[in-house]
Order: C-alpha cells, then sequence, then structure tokens
C-alpha cells in the first residue's frame, strides 16, 4: 500500500498556516480565528488567534445533533470491581450540563481552577468535559497521589473547587482518597471554597461539615430543578486545563493546553495517525490522570465522533494475562493504544500468546505503543501474536500528540523495529550536538524540534514562563529541547533511545543505554529490563542491567545474566563495558509503567533521592537496593 506520508508532510513544511487551517475546517468554531499563527505572541507564537470556541460542544453536543445521539459516546469496562455502564452521546450530554450547572452553582466560572483527584469512572470525563463546557481550567491528579504531592498542586493550581472520590480500587485492595485529600488540604497554603465528593460503594467518605458536598445528591438536585449548564465561549488560546509533570527540581511543572489548537491537533491525528473513522470503537488503555488519557480516552476519540473505552483494570491480574484481549473481544475495538510496560507484563506472564487465542479479535485493526521506548523484542511478539500492525509512537506530556508515528491513515510506512517512524507535519525534528549544530545522519545528539511547535502543544507553564524558557528553549536557542537522545536515519525515520540524562560515558565513549536495553530485551527468557549508568572510579561510569525474568522460566539465572553479558559484547562491543547483569523480581516503575531509572541510578551511585511522587509501589525500591548490595555495589 503506498503512503502519501511525503505529499502530506512536504504539503506541511511549504505551507503550515495553510495546512493547519484546512484542518481546522473539522472543528466547529463559535467565531473563526483572525490569524491562523501569531509569531509575535506568547513564547514562540501562538495558534487561532481570535477565535472563540468550546472543547465539550466539539465533543459532546454537535454530536448529538448531527445524528449520534444514540451512538454509545464512553464504554466504562471495571475488570476490578465487575461494573459496566454505556452512556451514548445524549447521555453524555445529559450528565455534563447538569454536573456543568452544579459547578456553576458552587460558584465556578470561567477560568476559575478545577482539580480532579478521581479514579477511572466515567464521573471523572464527565468532570473534565463538564469544567470545559463552563470554561473552567481543570487539573487532572493521578487518584492515590500521595497527599503533600497533591498539596504542591493545590498551590500552584490554586482551584476554587476539588472533585474527588471515596476511593480507588487496586487489584486486592481498596484505596481511600478521602483521608489523602483532606491531608493535602490540610498541608496547602490554598484552601479550595468546596470539594465535591463521589461516593463509590467500596468506601463511604465521611464529609466535612461546610466544605464537603456528596456528588449524587447534588447532581440529583440540579437535574430535579431542571438545571443545565449552557457552553461558554472561550478563546482558542485560552487554557483548557493544566497537567501536572514531575520537574527535576522536584517542584511539579504545569503543563498548560490551549482549548483551539489541541482541539485541531487531535481531531487529525484520529483519521490520519491511527485510522479509525467516526463511530469505531477507539480504546486508550491508560488513566485520565496521565496525558494519554486526556487526549486518547476523552478528548480525541469524542471530538472525531468514536466510541471511547474507560478501563478500570491492569493488564494482568484483574483477573489474568488476557483482560486485554477480553475487552477488544467483547467491545469490537478497533484499534488500542497502551504502553509497552503493559505488553512486556502480559507477555511475562503469557509468553506463547495463549490467552490470545481464546477470543474473537476480528474487529481489531491496530495496536500503537507508547510511553516507554517500544522494544523490538516486544513489538515482535506482539505481531507475531495479533496479527496487526504493531506501531510504536514517540510524543510526551508537553506536545499531547505524536511528535514521530506511523500514520496509518495516510498509508502504512514500512515498520522499523525500534523506531516510532518518522515525524509528523508540524515537527521539524533535527538532531543536535552541545553547539546547537546538526549532526550527520546516524549520529545520536539531542533530538530537537525547531520552533513554532505546532498546534496542540504546550504554549507555556501555568503561572511560569521563565521556568518554561529555562527548560525547554534556551539550551538549544531556536529549538524545543526535547530531553530525548537519538538519532535520524537515511530513510528519516527517529530513533529515540533514552533520555538524555541516560547517555552514559564509559571511559570517553558516549553509549546510549537504550541501544543495551534493546539487546538485552532480545533474550528470549528475560521479560523486561533496565540498564543505568554506575558511578565507577576508573572509567566514569559503567552499565549496569536489571532483569525479570519470563514466568516459567527454570534455567539457573546465573547463566542468563552470563548469556546476557556476552549479547551486548557482541552487538554492541566490549567498549560498553557490560558487565553486571542482575536477575530482579520487578523494576520500579511509575503507575503509567515508565521505569523509574533515575530514581534507581541514584540508589547505585549512593546519592540522596524523593520518593516518586508517581511510583506504582515503593517497596521495589527497597529490592533494588537489596540486589544492588547483594552483588557488593554500596548504595
Amino acid at each position: 500500500m503506498s503512503s502519501r506520508y511525503q505529499e502530506i508532510y512536504g504539503g506541511w513544511k511549504e505551507d503550515p498556516e495553510n495546512f493547519w487551517a484546512d484542518a481546522a475546517k473539522q472543528i466547529d468554531w463559535i467565531k473563526p480565528a483572525d490569524k491562523i499563527f501569531a509569531p509575535d505572541e506568547g513564547e514562540y507564537g501562538r495558534w487561532f488567534v481570535g477565535a472563540q470556541c468550546n472543547t465539550c460542544f466539539n465533543c459532546v453536543d454537535r454530536h448529538v445533533t448531527s445524528g449520534r445521539a444514540d451512538q454509545p459516546a464512553l464504554i466504562y469496562d471495571s475488570a476490578v470491581s465487575g461494573t459496566k455502564r454505556t452512556l451514548t452521546f445524549a447521555d453524555l450530554l445529559d450528565e455534563v450540563q447538569v454536573l456543568g450547572a452544579v459547578l456553576q452553582d458552587m460558584g465556578v466560572v470561567r477560568g476559575d481552577r478545577v482539580i480532579l483527584y478521581m479514579p477511572a469512572i466515567p464521573e471523572a470525563v464527565i468532570a473534565m468535559l463538564a469544567c470545559a463546557r463552563i470554561g473552567a481550567i481543570h487539573s487532572v491528579v493521578f487518584g492515590g497521589f500521595a497527599a503533600n504531592e497533591l498539596a504542591t498542586r493545590i498551590d500552584d493550581a490554586a482551584p476554587k473547587v476539588i472533585l474527588s472520590a471515596s476511593c480507588g480500587i487496586e487489584p486486592g485492595r481498596v484505596v481511600e482518597y478521602k483521608p489523602l485529600l483532606d491531608s493535602a488540604i490540610e498541608g496547602a497554603n490554598h484552601k479550595p471554597q468546596a470539594c465535591l465528593i463521589f461516593q463509590r460503594p467500596q468506601a463511604n467518605a465521611a464529609l466535612t461539615a461546610g466544605r464537603d458536598h456528596d456528588w449524587h445528591e447534588l447532581v440529583e438536585a440540579a437535574r430535579g430543578a431542571g438545571q443545565r449548564a449552557e457552553c461558554v465561549a472561550v478563546e482558542a488560546t485560552d487554557p483548557l486545563y493544566i497537567l501536572y509533570t514531575s520537574g527535576t527540581t522536584g517542584q511539579p511543572k504545569g503543563v498548560v493546553r490551549d482549548n483551539g489548537g489541541h482541539m485541531v491537533a487531535l481531531n487529525w491525528t484520529m483519521k490520519n495517525i491511527y485510522d479509525v473513522n467516526p463511530g469505531e470503537v477507539y480504546w486508550a488503555a491508560s488513566d485520565v490522570g496521565w496525558v494519554v488519557g486526556h487526549s486518547y480516552i476523552v478528548y480525541g476519540p469524542l471530538l472525531h465522533g468514536n466510541t471511547t473505552i474507560l478501563f478500570e483494570g491492569k493488564p494482568v491480574g484483574t483477573p489474568d494475562a488476557g483482560v486485554f484481549w477480553r475487552v477488544i473481544a467483547e467491545h469490537k475495538v478497533a484499534s488500542m493504544f497502551t504502553a509497552p510496560t503493559a505488553f512486556r507484563a502480559i507477555k511475562k506472564e503469557d509468553p506463547a500468546g495463549e490467552y490470545i487465542k481464546e477470543y474473537d479479535l476480528s474487529n481489531f485493526r491496530s495496536l500503537f505503543l507508547a510511553g516507554e521506548r517500544a522494544d523490538p523484542d516486544t513489538l515482535q511478539w506482539a505481531e507475531k501474536h495479533l496479527g496487526v500492525p504493531v506501531i510504536d509512537n514517540w510524543w510526551q506530556t508537553e506536545t499531547s500528540w505524536a511528535i514521530a508515528a506511523n500514520p496509518l491513515g495516510l498509508g502504512m510506512l514500512p515498520v522499523k523495529h525500534g523506531s516510532p517512524a518518522v515525524p509528523m507535519p508540524g515537527y521539524d525534528v533535527q538532531i543536535l550536538d552541545d553547539r546547537c549544530e546538526q549532526v550527520p545522519v546516524g549520529t545520536t545528539g539531542a533530538i530537537s524540534i525547531k520552533l513554532p511547535l505546532p498546534p496542540g502543544c504546550f504554549p507555556t507553564l501555568w503561572n511560569d514562563d521563565a521556568r518554561f524558557r529555562e527548560s525547554y528553549l534556551e539550551e538549544f536557542p531556536g529549538y524545543y529541547k526535547t530531553a530525548d537522545a537519538g538519532y535520524v536515519d537515511d530513510d528519516g525515520y527517529v530513533y529515540v533511545m533514552s533520555r538524555t540524562d541516560d547517555i552514559i560515558n564509559v571511559a570517553g565513549h558516549r553509549l546510549s543505554t537504550g541501544a543495551m536495553e534493546e539487546v538485552v530485551a532480545s533474550h528470549p527468557d528475560v521479560a523486561e529490563c533496565a540498564v543505568i549508568g554506575i558511578a565507577d572510579q576508573l572509567k566514569g561510569q559503567v552499565p549496569a542491567g536489571f532483569l525479570v525474568l519470563n514466568a516459567g522460566v527454570e534455567r539457573d539465572v546465573g547463566d542468563v545474566e552470563r548469556e546476557v553479558v556476552q549479547l551486548v559484547r557482541e552487538q554492541i562491543g566490549p567498549v560498553a563495558a557490560f558487565k553486571l547483569a542482575m536477575t530482579v523480581i520487578r523494576l520500579p516503575k511509575t503507575r503509567s509503567g515508565k521505569i523509574l531509572r533515575g530514581t534507581m541510578r541514584k540508589i547505585a551511585d549512593g546519592e540522596d533521592y524523593k520518593m516518586p511522587a508517581t511510583i506504582d509501589d515503593p517497596a521495589i525500591l527497597s529490592e533494588i537496593t537489596d540486589s544492588l548490595k547483594s552483588r557488593g555495589i554500596p548504595t
């Protein structure tokens, strides 16, 4: 199949404004833009200046009036509670209108901030859309975040209202949110005027008089009184949401997303990158607390008129490694988006893919991966057992959509394992050295994007333009610093090898830990791995590999470790000085599945570290410490 990629990308490069003006025709505007792009506004220019719009209207209302009222908009499938619920676009509109009226009764107006501290339940999606409807700026904090981390976000966003639930559900345990929320508010300098609490049957939260309100009671009262919030017109450049991402100083960075450019970009991606048509079922197996959940559980699919799935569960253990295939078969999913970590977990539990054979996946056309680097071994495993295209793509919280991808809707390009393929329209990707000069093809350097960033990317950080410039724009003038390292090959394919701080210096040789991980992961007994650089007096740094083995491997782990060391020696060379491979039970990860390599490195080097706010299980860090000590590495 021939691809239109070169034609489309070339068209964007020749006339960027016309490209995005054409894409913007798929959005319903209250007032069109005075300027598609204003280069003199903001930190690097602003998109769709002067336009007025409403994101909720484009996600919900317009589909109800255009004939999709009875189409499922949101399918909630909770593997941890055994609950399922389907909301049509008409149902979703009613819920959002009523909750919007409740928020307005609580005094929330355009420009106010509202924090959502919620599990993966329909009310979280309804709340996001209700905020967008009335012009409020939502900031979703992953449910169950530590109280002190929530407090820093409360102080930074200064919300008028906080929406929460009584609990979240993890495999085998219920996590009560209200004590965490109360502690966060107590520790924060800013105090919200009110909290709205959704009571789940698994735990009942005690409400604080004068501040806390019962979600169900207020919603039903507003519905009974016939209260419905109408869409509020906002500027295209007004913030839709703030999403916090960890900063190197420990102070979170509030990534700002605007309304207009965000809609234009995400809507464009649904057909052109993910190749789904309005009415089809799209599933991003993520959480609304992460950027993937914002972009591809909520906004992207609903803007495009797709049915979206909200899944509450894990890829393994709820109840087994076949739950993804059950959801795909039951709900007739056309395309799925998840993290490579999820597939590594499935592959570890079911290396032969036996669960896949139990389900009818005839409607399933494509699998997309992003979040962690997708190692070739995991991609090939998924290709072999699913029989559909398995596509890696690369993007960041800051961008909201793919920097590099294989755009199925434009015609699939050849897959190169280890590469997320090619830059998308809007992204002029260049590989730079320390002097801000382009390096030769095939040479590793700092992956950078020539300014301006396209629609959908963040214009700045919340209330901190100076930190935005310092963090992203100053090191490479005229470029956005991705903080990822990699290279571009002769065909223009991008290879993202590691974060720039994961490039290690071994006796003067700059080496990518990502390249080493690729080799380690290719061993048939290895389910997943992480390679970090450990400080060494002689060589500066030396690599250390942590291995998690596939379920059912009964060989001597020492043999596996020696084979892994030999593999790296053969494929990368003695220059890597790779001599230390250690088998561990599990790797420390964030709740979104990213391996905490930086924290592991600090443990190995005996440095002080802060417990990562997003860590899935803090006990794993003690296990890593013990493994290092057992190999004679002081921590």
